[in-house]
């Protein structure tokens, strides 16, 4: 690295929205048995499987239906060739033009990768989540989710992809490191010892080099790249937002939802201008 290049800690403050910390006890489900939940909106019936693979965000979502949580609420957040979600309380009787995506139930829920065996391949059920920044543990929300729509990408694409990850490896052990130095580094930079930050930042360099020499090269796994190439989805959200279900019935009803117009509310562009509301979740299958 240039000796003129001075560090600068850069932290994506994005994400999709999440709910407050806590937890909730959760009941424990037959793992041999999968749960289907019926998801009946003003547009249709949406059918999803909820994996047992992921037992808190399974028993979760099914805790929230029972109570009738979502009930009234609205698909709030439509991006075409990304995701549908839903799931805000405050979204139930919202007057037009509230900004959504804030709500919560008061409690978040640990992440369960469960990474590559579930990704996030068109119609994949996922929780929502605050950004890496306040949020680094990737804890989900307790009641958002959304349903993947994502895009096809081609090979070339998925290759470009996996060498852009693997050199981003570099960058992201190279920050995490400089995070656990960031005293140091302010007051460096207050006194301007540009000699300091240089010896620091070097020091930090090598470091990072060395533990990224020792871990593997990333590779989408042929599954992904069957998926991600047929029937598309979103692959820059793997392993970092929780997948705990799919949709089993329904897509066409998520394919006219992602249709919807949308327009403008507050800072966010993706807002459906009609309500898509979700009238009620039931388990239909146990």
């Amino acid at each position: 690295m240039k000796k003129n290049t001075i560090l600068l800690l850069i932290i994506l403050a994005g994400g999709l929205m999440a709910c407050q910390s806590g937890n909730k006890k959760q009941t424990n489900m037959d793992q041999n048995k999968e749960t289907l939940l019926k998801i009946e909106t003003s547009m249709g019936d949406i059918t999803v499987k909820l994996y047992n693979e992921t037992p808190r965000h399974r028993d979760n979502f099914i805790k929230l239906a029972e109570e009738g949580t979502y009930e009234g609420t609205l698909f709030h957040r439509v991006i075409k060739d990304f995701m549908i979600q839903a799931g805000d309380p405050e979204s139930k009787n919202a007057p037009k033009g509230k900004m959504l995506g804030s709500g919560d139930v008061g409690y978040t829920l640990p992440a369960e990768f469960v990474y590559p065996k579930y990704f996030h391949k068109k119609g994949v059920l996922s929780a929502a989540r605050q950004g890496d920044n306040v949020n680094p543990e990737k804890a989900s929300s307790g009641c958002q989710f959304y349903i993947v729509t994502g895009q096809v990408y081609s090979d070339s694409t998925l290759l470009s992809m996996e060498q852009k990850l693997n050199e981003n490896k570099l960058a992201t052990v190279f920050n995490a490191l400089a995070q656990k130095h960031m005293k140091d580094i302010y007051k460096m930079r207050k006194a301007n010892d540009e000699e300091g930050l240089y010896d620091l930042q070097e020091k930090l360099y090598a470091q990072a080099e060395a533990e990224v020499a020792k871990q593997p090269q990333f590779h989408f796994t042929p599954e992904q790249v069957k998926a991600y190439t047929t029937v598309g989805g979103t692959p820059h959200l793997d392993n970092e937002y929780t997948v705990f279900g799919e949709v089993v019935e329904g897509m066409d009803v998520v394919e006219a939802i992602k249709g919807v117009r949308t327009g403008n509310s507050g800072y966010h562009a993706d807002v459906p201008l009609e309500n898509v509301v979700i009238e009620s979740a039931k388990i239909i299958a146990e």
